[in-house]
């Protein structure tokens, strides 16, 4: 009997880890990797940046399934901070100095930025979409430029959102990238 006992407190604890390790977390880590090599292009230039978050909602995933609450995650950090944050990074790095009083007003919009996750019983499908509007006034004219992502992808059993924000982190990426490079960019600043 004692043996019976120990044998089920055993399983008890071993099936209370095992739940306890597999809890879905609350938010992502948004960590966008972008390396671009220092440069003088951009020297001798000066800009304010103002980074807004245009969407009606911050959260970054939702995984939608028929007669479940929606699941839905956004970052610990705001989006619209994380880019700021690298945009001035970058931009420094390629000779522009960020002040209050420049004449170069750069206003990048987060219009939208989601992994939306169609989730079935044993497949999911998820669509991803950013899209960034980068606008600058120099005090006498306007550049806008649109810079928009979109992934597609699908798998089975159910989605991973390690790899659900693995996949967002390398579109923002690659999103940011296209906006330091963007020869029009640096043309008008």
């Amino acid at each position: 009997m004692k043996l019976l006992s120990l044998k089920f407190i055993t399983l008890a604890f071993f099936m209370a880890n095992i739940v306890s390790c597999s809890t879905a977390p609350t938010h992502l880590i948004v960590s966008p990797q972008v390396y671009l090599s220092p440069s003088n292009q951009l020297s001798h230039k000066e800009a304010q940046l103002n980074v807004i978050d245009m969407r009606t909602s911050t959260h970054i995933i939702q995984i939608l399934e028929k007669d479940e609450a929606a699941i839905i995650l956004s970052s610990k950090v705001r989006l619209e901070d994380i880019t700021q944050k690298l945009l001035i990074e970058q931009w420094q790095q390629q000779g522009l100095n960020f002040t209050n009083s420049a004449q170069n007003k750069i206003t990048v919009s987060i219009e939208k930025a989601i992994i939306s996750v169609e989730q079935e019983s044993v497949t999911y499908t998820a669509q991803s979409e950013i899209i960034l509007k980068v606008s600058i006034d120099n005090g006498k004219q306007t550049l806008t430029s649109n810079f928009k992502t979109r992934g597609h992808s699908e798998g089975a059993l159910t989605a991973d959102i390690a790899v659900l924000e693995r996949e967002f982190n390398q579109h923002l990426s690659t999103l940011l990238i296209q906006v330091l490079t963007s020869k029009d960019i640096k043309t008008f600043l």
